[in-house]
């Protein structure tokens, strides 16, 4: 099935959402898909506003252009979708404990986003930007993040030796967070 064009709130998502359909420039407004099977879905430029997407099932989603604002996504496993076509930006999202493991993601803007505990190990990064978002405990390694703003975020731990940093930007005081693996005392 396809549907073009349409807005799905809390109210319409069990009457009319199909799984393994195409959604192309559709809106979801506080929709509740936690722990659904998404799999095999497409959903190409459509935005996700204060939704629940905790524990899809996504194996083979495809995320084409698509922005996530204000959405819960605790858990959520992005190396299990469509990696050819996968775009997508987050701003104000709280993706907690959810798994980039060797997702291209070059250019991504990350905004106001919680991604505590997120993993972004083997992940390419090029270019991306975390604008003020929360990083602590997320895992970095053998990640490319050449090119990629940190600047403004905070609580970030990575090792320089690890991973490519080349051109990236990094804010004071958090880039301390690059020294944290020598367990060494800054005055």
């Amino acid at each position: 099935m396809y549907f073009e064009e349409k807005i799905f709130n809390k109210a319409h998502l069990a009457k009319q959402f199909v799984e393994q359909a195409t959604y192309e420039e559709c809106r979801f407004e506080n929709c509740d898909f936690s722990s659904h099977d998404l799999s095999a879905t497409r959903f190409i430029e459509c935005e996700f506003v204060e939704c629940n997407l905790s524990n899809i099932k996504m194996f083979d989603v495809v995320f084409n252009n698509v922005r996530f604002i204000g959405s819960k996504m605790f858990g959520m496993q992005f190396e299990r979708c469509n990696n050819l076509l996968l775009s997508v930006g987050f701003k104000e999202c709280k993706l907690k404990h959810s798994s980039f493991y060797g997702v291209d993601l070059k250019n991504t803007i990350f905004e106001d986003s919680d991604l505590t505990s997120a993993d972004f190990t083997k992940a390419n990064l090029q270019n991306a930007k975390f604008l003020n978002c929360e990083l602590s405990q997320a895992i970095f390694f053998y990640t490319d993040l050449q090119g990629c703003n940190f600047s403004s975020s905070y609580n970030y731990s990575l090792d320089p030796e690890d991973n490519k940093i080349r051109k990236a930007v990094f804010g004071i005081p958090d880039v301390l967070g690059l020294l944290a693996k020598y367990d060494i005392i800054i005055k």
